[in-house]
């Protein structure tokens, strides 16, 4: 591993990323490593990452001046800088930035390596939103009544989700099926998802804090 925290890591891609969301994560997980041109981000953020991690493709010659002795190129291109950082990062909790929004591909791709890695906890986090999967053992949240919570299938789930204003139970759920999307937490606050297959959970990027300690906690 070329980064190993053994708790929780902030990853930087290359795409869209607001400050005030990079240094909420660095709060939590301020282990720090950039995805290739999320170098880039970093630099102008005037911070240091632990590590740089790609293909290099994408980084500029200022970044790579800057930061020439924590370069960890890898050559191959059969995956994605995502998972080649996913690969080389040692840690319980991976929040990940600039890998969503933007170009849809590059969104669904990042989605994509969420799903292949479902025995980690990463959390997408990108102004608007943030989003993980559902572990193992299930999500328990608490939340203000009303926020808005949205459960993906990435794969085929069997879902299960109370303490929602429409809750689920043994709900099978697909890609190309069932989703519930903008639904709603109920009057309690309290949220528990369980799910059999990769189930996305999407929350506002306010609440960022909330999934991170459920996710922490597991």
């Amino acid at each position: 591993m070329i980064v190993a925290t053994y708790r929780a890591a902030t990853l930087v891609g290359g795409g869209d990323c607001r400050l005030s969301d990079l240094t909420m994560a660095l709060s939590l997980a301020p282990s720090l490593v950039a995805a290739d041109g999320g170098a880039d981000v970093v630099l102008a953020a005037g911070l240091r990452p632990d590590a740089v991690i790609g293909d290099m493709d994408s980084l500029s010659a200022k970044a790579r001046a800057a930061f020439h002795d924590v370069l960890h190129p890898v050559a191959e291109q059969t995956t994605t800088d995502f998972e080649k950082c996913l690969l080389r990062i040692d840690a319980e909790l991976v929040v990940a930035l600039g890998v969503t929004g933007g170009r849809l591909d590059h969104t669904l791709a990042a989605l994509n390596t969420m799903a292949r890695f479902a025995k980690r906890r990463i959390i997408a986090l990108g102004g608007v939103d943030c989003a993980a999967l559902v572990p193992k053992g299930g999500l328990r949240l608490d939340l203000a009544p009303g926020t808005r919570l949205s459960l993906m299938p990435l794969g085929r789930v069997a879902c299960t989700a109370r303490g929602l204003r429409w809750p689920l139970e043994a709900a099978e759920m697909a890609p190309d099926g069932a989703v519930s999307i903008s639904n709603e937490v109920g009057p309690t606050g309290r949220v528990e998802v369980e799910a059999e297959g990769p189930l996305l959970v999407t929350l506002p990027g306010a609440d960022f804090a909330a999934l991170f300690a459920a996710l922490d906690a597991g």
